[in-house]
């Protein structure tokens, strides 16, 4: 991902917390990770479809409301 655009935060991120969350940015490769707090430092970069396995684990593990 040599260039990435459009960043999105997190659908959870509220005006009381939005300011504290990740953002993501997707290509049709990879799928790019960042603190929202601090833009300009490291972005976490991950192949698409490892991406879309870690949220379904993510997925898994978390508490049914």
């Amino acid at each position: 991902m040599s260039s990435v655009d459009t960043w999105r935060k997190s659908s959870y991120s509220g005006p009381g917390d939005g300011n504290e969350c990740v953002e993501i940015a997707t290509s049709t490769t990879h799928v790019a990770v960042r603190d929202s707090k601090a833009p300009t430092r490291a972005t976490l970069t991950f192949p698409a479809k490892t991406f879309v396995t870690f949220l379904e684990v993510l997925k898994a593990q978390s508490p049914r409301d």
